[in-house]
């Protein structure tokens, strides 16, 4: 296809291929920003599941041609927001322990489940992370940069900041004994690298 595209009269048009390429990238990108898809998924409130809800929204996102930038904000992003809903909705910290330190083994795990939505529309990607855990007494307190509820495991409350500094949108909500909610939505860029220069 690369031949038919730069072959013209017998000799190499550089630029009209690489016009051609782009058009073709833009109709690429405008199919992407019509299209629509959700996923789903619930899983058990422990460490291990992080990385899994890391991979299932790397996965999720992996078509619209991210940079390496944009995926790896937004698996920071949930990733923070998985290990928030464990640590602190569950009290599960099993697997969140000091540096070079073993976990305990008498470490209780205790029941909870993590959901987490992702959903495209017009190029936006929307991502929930819920719990029905403690919830949050003060959630413009558990917001505040270096702000964290378990100093022990020299947790960094820098959770919300990252996921405030990686997304476009951050919304919390939370009712304590009921479990917390959080939103959060990214413009992704859509179509092929070449228009990524315009």
């Amino acid at each position: 296809m690369a031949g038919q595209l730069l072959e013209k009269n017998g000799k190499m048009d550089l630029e009209d291929g690489l016009q051609k390429l782009s058009e073709k990238g833009k109709r690429l990108r405008k199919v992407w920003e019509e299209l629509e898809n959700e996923m789903e998924m619930t899983f058990d409130a422990v460490s291990c599941n992080e990385s899994l809800a890391r991979t299932a929204v790397a996965a999720f996102i992996t078509p619209l041609n991210p940079t390496l930038e944009e995926m790896a904000d937004v698996k920071t992003a949930v990733s923070e927001a998985v290990t928030n809903a464990i640590i602190h909705g569950y009290g599960n910290v099993q697997g969140y322990c000091r540096h070079g330190e073993t976990p305990p083994c008498h470490a209780e795990i205790l029941p909870g489940k993590v959901t987490l939505r992702c959903r495209l529309e017009k190029g936006i990607l929307s991502v929930d992370v819920s719990d029905r855990g403690r919830g949050i007494d003060d959630i413009g307190r558990a917001m505040e940069p270096f702000y964290t509820s378990k100093p022990e495991l020299e947790r960094s409350g820098m959770g919300f900041a990252l996921m405030e500094a990686f997304m476009d949108h951050l919304e919390v909500k939370s009712v304590p004994g009921e479990g917390t909610w959080v939103h959060m939505e990214k413009k992704m860029y859509t179509g092929s690298w070449m228009d990524r220069e315009d």
